[in-house]
């Protein structure tokens, strides 16, 4: 009986138990890290709180958090902790709170004070809510546990209030008790002594080449004392981005020509620290390639050119991945395209050059513009491209006295049918690929279109005249002499681009790249008038435009600088733009140029204050207009007795620069061909048989070979201007003859010359016409000249019976018919 009933209990508890086991025979079965035991694996074993070793800096009483631990087990695979438990020790692994604090478990588990957090406060608050300060500086600790895994001691830095940041210069570490930095070369401070020296110490008001790298040294205030030491690590951002990177070791390496503000950031706050620089280019060579260094090609037309260019920097540093800007000359017939390469589109000539142009190469802060160079422009040696053959031209004649435009398109010789405008034009220019006509009048700007010959659009915000369309089409110049405001229209979105300026314009140019356009301003003495029709005792009085007497301030916009206002200290009365484009000349009493570098450059790193576009030459030399000729070698200008030729010499490739070359030389070395210190010639030619009462205007063919003067006078002769690469050249007066059954032709008031450089078109008075000039020969042709027969607008009222002078021409080249 004993034995079946012990017999009774094990099958009754044996059987179940072996079901159970059976039954369990599926699940995982338990996997040692290491064995048959130990640690489990799926168990964590590891607990890390980051950033390991640069910790969390915080000021008196400034309540932080540490961020959220992760866990590992032995295999290094990620597993879950449900909580954390904390608790905070100084560095002999002692538990403190006289430091620093921690809420040890809890919804805010892992919160930081320094200082110590409230506990048993009583009178319903609740603790860990303030956060109370003990103003004791020191380094602690804060160790997770979870799961019965502990973290990484994770270092906390309690300090004063810091104040400022300042980079400076590498602490010798004898001074390291007196003027402690960040410096892990020097070992000052316990955090740097733990970090590895990656890179020399980066020395402001110093630039490092790109690709080279400079640890980052600062130093830490609260207020004036010195507390580097007791912050721990700083983290670093550029303020602008790709002029260098910063690796979180605060080792700087240099991207790309610039400087920027470097962003400090320190217990949870940040400041502008100081700046770093990347060493600007000092040279852009451009060449054709497979040539030696050549730097004049002909190129057929629709023929890919490419262009080679090498830009080095102060040290000898050959830069890539620049964002430079290629401009040409004459858009119109020879662009060129982002890449660097031409395609001619029309035959003509072109100089070709490339652009470091601030702010989108070499940029710079605002209050730092010149100092190490940065901040300003450098511009390339030019590339002279030359697309032989013809093209057919598409004219446009109108008057500041008619209300007519009249198209010619020479592929077929016929005059078009007149463009009715709904006002008087005053001013008349065309976009660079021709699609649009500006016109301005007293009352709107027009806008003709050059593909359908009519009219597209009348703005009435913008009245007044139209100086100056860009060469990327995108901007007009309008100045309104009634409200005296200068306007720079947006001619995409038929809106103000910029803030509008006080003042009357009376010439205006933008430089090839369209960045930078040059007002000369004045004064109205006499305004428009729209004349008087005839009466039976009187005759008729045309209208006549406002009379601008030149002022003293030159206006110039940047996209990089924004409006600049100069006094010039003398009357200036026109202006020409470089070619390369490092600044302008002025027409004047005293004719001068004036460059594109910023003056008052700072080599204290303090900042600066900026004097743009400084006075960069003085020739003694009067001019009425004035015009640059596109091969550099000459600024021609003009008064009603003589034609000036200033002389420069021949722009090549740039010289390699030596290494510890002057910083911030601009411009160098080879756009320095002009201004003072290389002007080789100043030559006089008298403009003998016309007399002149105003000189309207000087221009250059593109290809530089000749240069025609248009005057308001008498003299019946185009003066035309043959100059040489050095010295004098030669006037010659070409004859304006007259068509049989037609006036005589007395002045020519306006004029344009062919893309191709084979026709000169210009307007004259006398017989109204306009005369067409072969470059070549120098001749007029009377079969050619056209007669647009434009009816004078005189108070509104068109007179049928008396023609206006057509002293508004512009121009566009087309393909010839095949």
């Amino acid at each position: 009986m004993r034995r079946f009933v012990t017999l009774a209990f094990l099958l009754l508890f044996t059987i179940p138990f072996g079901i159970s086991i059976s039954g369990c025979s599926k699940s995982s079965p338990i996997t040692y890290c290491s064995g048959s035991s130990g640690p489990i694996v799926g168990q964590a074993t590891t607990v890390t709180l980051t950033p390991k070793i640069f910790g969390i800096s915080m000021n008196f009483a400034q309540i932080g958090q540490v961020s959220a631990p992760s866990a590992s087990d032995c295999k290094g695979t990620a597993v879950t902790i449900s909580s954390y438990t904390y608790g905070i020790f100084d560095a002999n692994g002692k538990a403190t709170m006289t430091i620093a604090d921690v809420v040890p478990s809890g919804a805010n588990a892992g919160r930081l004070c320094a200082g110590t957090w409230n506990r048993n406060s009583g009178g319903g608050i609740a603790d860990f809510t303030t956060c109370n300060p003990t103003n004791q500086a020191g380094t602690v600790y804060v160790v997770a546990t979870g799961n019965g895994a502990n973290s990484n001691p994770l270092p906390i830095f309690i300090h004063p209030v810091v104040t400022s940041v300042v980079l400076g210069n590498a602490t010798p570490t004898a001074n390291c008790s007196t003027d402690p930095a960040t410096d892990p070369s020097s070992n000052c401070c316990p955090l740097a002594a733990q970090a590895t020296v990656i890179a020399p110490p980066y020395s402001p008001n110093s630039c490092l080449s790109q690709g080279q790298t400079g640890q980052l040294v600062a130093r830490v205030y609260a207020g004036t004392t010195n507390i580097t030491c007791q912050v721990g690590h700083l983290s670093y951002a550029a303020q602008t981005a790709g002029v260098f990177t910063i690796d979180e070791n605060g080792v700087a390496t240099a991207q790309a020509p610039g400087s920027s503000v470097v962003s400090a950031t320190i217990a949870n706050a940040s400041s502008s620290a100081g700046f770093f620089s990347t060493c600007p280019p000092v040279s852009i060579a451009l060449s054709i390639p497979n040539t030696n260094n050549v730097t004049s090609v002909v190129v057929n037309q629709n023929n890919l050119q490419p262009i080679n260019s090498i830009v080095k920097d102060m040290n000898g540093t050959i830069l890539t991945g620049l964002n430079l800007e290629f401009v040409s000359t004459t858009p119109s017939t020879i662009p060129a395209a982002s890449t660097g390469s031409v395609t001619p589109s029309f035959p003509g000539a072109a100089q070709i050059t490339a652009v470091c142009q601030p702010p989108t190469c070499n940029p710079s802060s605002f209050n730092q513009i010149g100092l190490l160079g940065n901040g300003l422009p450098v511009t390339s040696n030019p590339i002279t491209v030359t697309t032989p053959g013809t093209n057919s031209t598409l004219l446009y004649i109108a008057s500041t006295q008619s209300r007519y435009l009249v198209p010619v398109d020479f592929t077929t010789s016929a005059i078009g049918a007149p463009v009715k405008l709904p006002y008087v034009p005053n001013s008349m220019v065309i976009s660079t690929d021709g699609s649009n006509i500006y016109m301005g009048s007293a009352t709107e700007l027009m806008i003709v279109s050059g593909t359908s010959n009519s009219l597209t659009k009348e703005d009435i915000t913008v009245a007044g005249n139209v100086l100056a369309v860009s060469p990327d089409g995108t901007t007009l110049v309008i100045t309104d002499p009634v409200r005296q405001l200068i306007y720079l229209y947006n001619a995409t979105s038929n809106s103000l681009s910029a803030p509008s300026q006080g003042g009357v314009g009376s010439h205006a140019q933008f430089s090839p790249d369209s960045q930078t356009v040059y007002i000369t301003t004045g004064t109205v003495t006499t305004p428009a008038s729209p004349g008087t029709p005839a009466t039976s005792t009187t005759p008729a009085t045309p209208p006549t435009p406002a009379i601008i007497t030149p002022g003293n301030t030159l206006l110039v916009h940047s996209t990089f600088t924004g409006w600049s206002t100069i006094d010039l200290g003398a009357p200036s009365s026109d202006v020409a733009v470089t070619e390369p484009s490092v600044g302008a000349y002025l027409a004047g009493a005293n004719t001068t140029g004036r460059s594109y570098c910023s003056a008052n450059v700072s080599t204290t790193g303090a900042p600066l204050t900026n004097n743009f576009f400084p006075l960069a030459d003085t020739t003694g030399v009067a001019t009425d207009r004035i015009s640059a000729t596109n091969d550099g070698l000459h600024i021609l200008g003009a008064t009603t007795t003589n034609l000036v030729d200033f002389g420069f010499p021949s722009a090549s490739l740039p010289p390699v620069p030596a290494s510890g070359a002057p910083q911030g030389a601009c411009p160098v070395p080879v756009p320095a061909n002009y201004f003072t210190s290389s002007r080789t010639s100043t030559t006089t030619a008298p403009l003998s048989g016309i007399t002149a009462t105003a000189i309207n205007g000087i221009v250059p063919a593109s290809n530089s070979s000749v240069a025609f003067v248009t005057y308001a006078g008498t003299g019946g002769v185009l003066p035309v201007y043959t100059p040489v690469a050095s010295g004098a050249g030669s006037v010659t007066n070409v004859p304006l003859l007259q068509v049989t059954g037609q006036a005589a032709p007395v002045a020519p008031v306006a004029g344009v010359i062919s893309s191709d450089n084979s026709t000169i078109y210009v307007g004259t008075t006398g017989d109204n016409s306009v005369h067409l000039i072969n470059r070549t020969t120098l001749t007029d042709d009377t079969t050619k000249t056209i007669a647009p027969n434009l009816p004078q607008n005189i108070n509104g009222a068109d007179q049928p019976g008396t023609i206006a002078t057509p002293n508004l021409i512009v121009q566009h080249p087309k393909k010839l018919q095949s």
